[in-house]
């Protein structure tokens, strides 16, 4: 057993811990290689830290969750979508907190992407950077994790309302130009972000959706269209309008403002429900953008069972 130096205080294990959250024989084995300097006692685990990193960089981190923050009277907000290798450490009390110190940083950080974003100094401790941090988290977890995205929302005419998921698997950021910013207005915001969320829709309106995304779908339907037997007859110009038709009710499905308001009793739209939100809060409020995240969306995920993983280490 590795003898501990006498003049290394459990007081000072007991800090160290809770500067970098590191083990307790890893702390003392940190103070003891550096003759009870803290400082040096820090990087020391940093760099250990570091090494564990690189580690189990090559494994997949699917997992995690996602974490808003809204900040500068609803003005300012903030999402983003931090991954961990296996759900248990997304319902980590540890990893949870980590993360919502991330998406507070990102509120108030400019940077452009996520490599400018680890380079910054960490809020809450400006001796490390960013990249530091989520070492030493990697370190104390036991399992690769990575930032993967954020999105940043400045609303200089409106408001900013945050809706999260299912424990942080989906999170949505929705901006809105508005005078109003009474918490009657703010619900109903909310209920929007539940539609994105439950629905995922790709654009605010038909408006934004790209010309190539229309002749892209409207190029399909054509196909299909040729392709029905029941068609086989049917002059061009009716063709026409049936193509028109199915493009115009699958713009709708993937359009916000469109789409049928799934709160509504009367099959009202989107645009209707802030019709009559504007109209009873005596201001406009014009719909601008939102940001929709959802866990793991796009990232492979490992797929081996308990038993599977016992056995390849039973093997090894």
């Amino acid at each position: 057993m590795e003898e501990i130096d006498m003049a290394i205080t459990a007081s000072m294990v007991k800090e160290l811990r809770e500067m970098t959250g590191a083990g307790m024989m890893d702390c003392k084995k940190a103070l003891n290689e550096t003759n009870g300097d803290m400082d040096a006692a820090v990087e020391y685990l940093r760099k250990n830290g570091q090494a564990k990193a690189e580690k189990k960089a090559g494994r997949i981190a699917a997992e995690g969750i996602v974490a808003t923050t809204i900040k500068g009277d609803d003005k300012v907000a903030a999402i983003v979508e931090v991954n961990a290798e296996t759900d248990f450490v997304a319902k980590n009390e540890v990893f949870q907190t980590y993360v919502k110190e991330v998406v507070e940083q990102l509120a108030d950080s400019n940077a452009a992407d996520v490599e400018g974003f680890k380079a910054e100094p960490w809020a809450l401790d400006t001796s490390m950077t960013v990249q530091d941090k989520l070492a030493a988290m990697i370190a104390k977890i036991g399992e690769n994790m990575n930032i993967r995205r954020f999105e940043k929302v400045v609303a200089e005419n409106g408001i900013v309302v945050s809706y999260i998921h299912a424990g942080g698997k989906i999170g949505v950021l929705v901006e809105a130009e508005t005078e109003c910013n009474s918490d009657a207005v703010k619900e109903a915001l909310k209920n929007v972000a539940m539609q994105i969320a439950a629905l995922n829709p790709k654009y605010v309106s038909t408006d934004d959706v790209p010309e190539e995304y229309k002749e892209h779908e409207k190029e399909i339907l054509i196909a299909q269209a040729k392709n029905d037997p029941k068609n086989a007859n049917k002059p061009e110009n009716i063709i026409e309008k049936m193509i028109t038709g199915r493009l115009n009710k699958e713009l709708k499905e993937v359009c916000l403002l469109e789409q049928e308001y799934v709160k509504a009793e009367n099959k009202e739209t989107v645009a209707k429900y802030l019709e009559a939100v504007s109209k009873e809060a005596g201001s406009a409020v014009t719909l601008k953008r939102f940001v929709r995240f959802e866990t793991g969306e796009g990232l492979e995920k490992k797929n081996e069972d308990f038993a599977a993983e016992v056995a390849a280490q039973m093997n090894q």
